[in-house]
């Protein structure tokens, strides 16, 4: 009796032994597929991709699909409160003749507030994303590639964004000062469409040369959005 149950012991020591074993190469599986994925879905592409697993991808990865719905999360929210309300942000603020300097400044006015929201969204996800980054666990291996992927499709959208956010604040700052100093001399500004006419020369010179900074500006932000544009791509 004292060997069947030593036998039983055995058996049981073994079979737990063959559990952690299959637990092991089951989570090493998961990783290298998780790898995979981000390698040859996330990095490899050109631009930032950000592709949904299938159900059968995620079931793959095991425990570490929650790692990727820390990168799949940070850029829902981004699109949700930073993308989609940039486009309406611009659309509001965008000027079509110098006259819209004069009689759109509660537009620009809306469009310079609304920037700030924008900005605050964005910090907000990046802080979520970034603390729930720092809570996971990860071998070596897969840290190096995750990294990369992160860097890719979360620090550098939001860094590409906030390069933005003060350029389109400064030229919002800028149309507004022009469009208060064509109200401060309407009696010595005449404008017609796209023409304008000056009665005081000192008046004249000064417009000018706000006019010119102004668009400076905006060279400033077209080279902003050319930088993400290339970010997105990949070219």
């Amino acid at each position: 009796m004292k060997n069947m149950l030593r036998f039983s012991a055995l058996g049981l020591c073994l079979a737990f032994s063959l559990m952690l074993a299959a637990c092991g190469n089951k989570e090493a599986e998961q990783r290298t597929a998780f790898i995979a994925f981000l390698q040859t879905r996330v990095l490899d592409k050109p631009g930032l991709r950000v592709p949904k697993p299938t159900e059968e991808e995620k079931a793959s990865f095991g425990d570490y699909a929650a790692h990727y719905a820390v990168i799949a999360d940070f850029n829902e929210g981004m699109n949700k409160s930073v993308s989609q309300p940039m486009g309406e942000v611009v659309a509001k603020g965008a000027l079509r003749s110098i006259g819209d300097l004069a009689t759109r400044r509660d537009d620009l006015k809306a469009a310079k507030e609304g920037l700030a929201g924008l900005r605050t969204a964005l910090d907000q996800q990046l802080s979520k994303a970034d603390a729930a980054r720092a809570q996971l666990k990860q071998p070596e291996d897969l840290k190096q590639v995750y990294d990369k992927a992160y860097e890719k499709t979360v620090s550098a959208p939001a860094a590409t964004f906030k390069e933005v956010f003060p350029a389109l604040a400064t030229t919002f700052d800028g149309a507004l000062a022009v469009g208060d100093y064509l109200q401060k001399n309407k009696s010595k500004i005449q404008i017609s469409g796209s023409s304008v006419t000056v009665t005081d020369p000192a008046v004249q010179a000064e417009l000018n040369k706000m006019l010119q900074d102004l668009n400076s500006q905006s060279a400033a932000i077209n080279a902003a959005q050319r930088k993400m544009q290339a970010m997105v791509r990949g070219s």
